[in-house]
Parts: C-alpha cells; sequence; structure tokens
C-alpha cells in the first residue's frame, strides 16, 4: 500500500490546491528518472509523488480520501476495487494514460520542458525516455531564410512557412550577416515534454551596387570627367535612399569618398561607413569636342598614370 499521500508530498491536510500542485511541480522535477538516469529509487519516488497527487490533486478523490472511502492507492476501502492510480506504474487503462500527461491542472509536458527545454533536440533519447518514452521533447526543425542587404541592416519582421504548413514571422536582427543562425525557441515540432525548436538560416541576398566589408558596405560611384577635373556635386545612392556628395576638384579614378554612419550596424548597435569609390566615366557616345581637346592635351602634356594602389595596401 502506497503511503498516506500527504506525507508523499510533504504537505498538512489543510492544504490549499496551490501548495499541493507546487509541492508536486517541485518534487516531480527532483526525481523525475530522466534527471535521475539509472536511479531506480528517484524513480519509485516519482512515481509515489505522482499516486500522492493523483489522490489530492483532484478535489473529488481528496474528499473520498479524507472521508475514508477510498485509500492511498485510489482503492475503494472495503472492496478490492482497482482501477486507480498505482505507485506501481501507470495503471487503469485509457483514464491512467490521460493522467500521464496531465494532472488536474498540472501539465507534466510543462514540468519535463522547465527541465529540458534548454538542451536543444538530446538526439534519439529525448526527455521522459527514462519513464515509459512517452515525454519525449519535440524534434527541431531547420529552414533558410532569405533577405535583402536593406532588411539586413535596417532589421525587422519576415514571414516563413514550414513544411507542414505552419507560417511564423521571423524578427531580423539589425546588422544581420550571412550564414547567421536564429533560434525561434518551442516553435520545432510539438512533443509530450514541450515542443522543439525552430533554427533559421539567414542567408543575404546578393546586392547589384553594394558589396559588404566587415560593417562597411563599399561601392562604385560613376562620375563624369568635367566632375572629376572641375569638382561637383553628385548623387550617390545609400541603402536609405540617395544622398548628395562633393567630388573634390581633380579627383582620380579609384578615390573614396566617404559616407559616415552609413554601412552595417555592429553588435553594440553602431553603424560602420559606406564607402563610394570614383569611377570616371566617359559619355556612351563618341564626342567630337573632347576627342579633339584629349589629342590636344596627348601631344602637349603628356603623362603615364601611375598603377592603382592595391586595396587594402
Amino acid at each position: 500500500m502506497a503511503r498516506d499521500p500527504y506525507q508523499e508530498l510533504g504537505v498538512s491536510r489543510g492544504a490549499g490546491e496551490d501548495e499541493i500542485r507546487k509541492a508536486f511541480r517541485n518534487l516531480a522535477k527532483k526525481h523525475h528518472p530522466d534527471a535521475n538516469p539509472g536511479d531506480r529509487a528517484a524513480e519509485e519516488r516519482f512515481k509515489r509523488v505522482s499516486a500522492a497527487f493523483d489522490i489530492l490533486g483532484d478535489p473529488d478523490k481528496r474528499k473520498k480520501f479524507d472521508a475514508g472511502e477510498i485509500d492511498a492507492d485510489g482503492h475503494e476501502t472495503g472492496r478490492g476495487f482497482g482501477g486507480g492510480w498505482s505507485p506501481g506504474g501507470f495503471e487503469g487503462g485509457r483514464r491512467g494514460q490521460t493522467r500521464a500527461e496531465t494532472f488536474d491542472g498540472v501539465d507534466l509536458g510543462d514540468i519535463l520542458g522547465e527541465m529540458f527545454g534548454a538542451r536543444g533536440g538530446g538526439g534519439a533519447r529525448g526527455p521522459g525516455a527514462g519513464f515509459g518514452g512517452g515525454f519525449a521533447r519535440g524534434a527541431d526543425v531547420r529552414a533558410k531564410l532569405e533577405i535583402d542587404l536593406e532588411e539586413a541592416i535596417a532589421g525587422g519582421k519576415k514571414r516563413i512557412a514550414f513544411s507542414d504548413g505552419r507560417t511564423i514571422d521571423v524578427t531580423i536582427p539589425k546588422g544581420a550577416g550571412e550564414g547567421q543562425t536564429l533560434r525561434l525557441k518551442g516553435q520545432g515540432s510539438p512533443g509530450r515534454a514541450g515542443p522543439g525548436d525552430a533554427f533559421i538560416e539567414l542567408t543575404v541576398r546578393p546586392h547589384p551596387i553594394f558589396h559588404r566589408e566587415g560593417d562597411r558596405l563599399v561601392m562604385d560611384l560613376p562620375v563624369s570627367v568635367y566632375d572629376a577635373v572641375l569638382g561637383g556635386k553628385v548623387e550617390a545612392p545609400t541603402p536609405e535612399g540617395p544622398v548628395t556628395l562633393t567630388v573634390p576638384k581633380g579627383a582620380n579614378a579609384g578615390a573614396m569618398l566617404r559616407l559616415k554612419g552609413r554601412g552595417l550596424p555592429d553588435a553594440a548597435g553602431q553603424r560602420g561607413d559606406l564607402l563610394a569609390r570614383l569611377v570616371i566615366t566617359l559619355p556612351d557616345k563618341p564626342d567630337a569636342e573632347l576627342t579633339a581637346f584629349a589629342e590636344t592635351w596627348r601631344a602637349k602634356r603628356p603623362y603615364q598614370p601611375k598603377p592603382a594602389p592595391r586595396r587594402g595596401a
């Protein structure tokens, strides 16, 4: 025969429902077989506290126990009637199986989720496998999500669809990088000890204008011959829209103009710079006046351009 359920849970006979539930949760977490692998004493203790809570967690059963109508095993006194919750295991057919998952307001899956939720999968032996294999945590799921460079810079929400038909909104952090993996807790496959997690790997689409170098963005900025020679104002694209840049007089191809704070955010949220590399561009169609000027310049003032310095040198 089981011990007195009040003694098993360590509560007084006048204990309220919340106190009884709290006592059961603490003892279940402490003695669950998956928290004590190979410890038969802990397994037996877990069974006994489960049996005790089956009595005290049910107001009707508790009333009958207090009145002496049923014993600590849930059997009707004097009749030898079985089928209740016993300390020897989950018994009682379909009714017992339901109790294995939920005890009158206390979800055993939640308890196991607290114990094992941070483990992230755990291989073939899931949480609860040591106690009948019925409380396994759900499997983790993995997916890839493509984002634009602008989304990587600004962050925001983006919807993703899983193979099982579910759709969820993923929060993209500011400064997200290629190959970065986001963990969405509890968004994996369902399980009796709680759902698994979803792991979303980010892929940043190549941008037609900008490319990334750490927290900096680099782009080529075409400028006309006369702006390069005389200096001038030119329009330059940025991830937030076009801005006006000043090209200095006598600028050469390959010169860099810096736009402070227009790059990518770092871990502290500070944005890097956008570097605009000048590319001197001729008109699309030949210009007779420009051609004549170039011929005269070459004849009167020849010069040999120097090789451009290697990037990063």
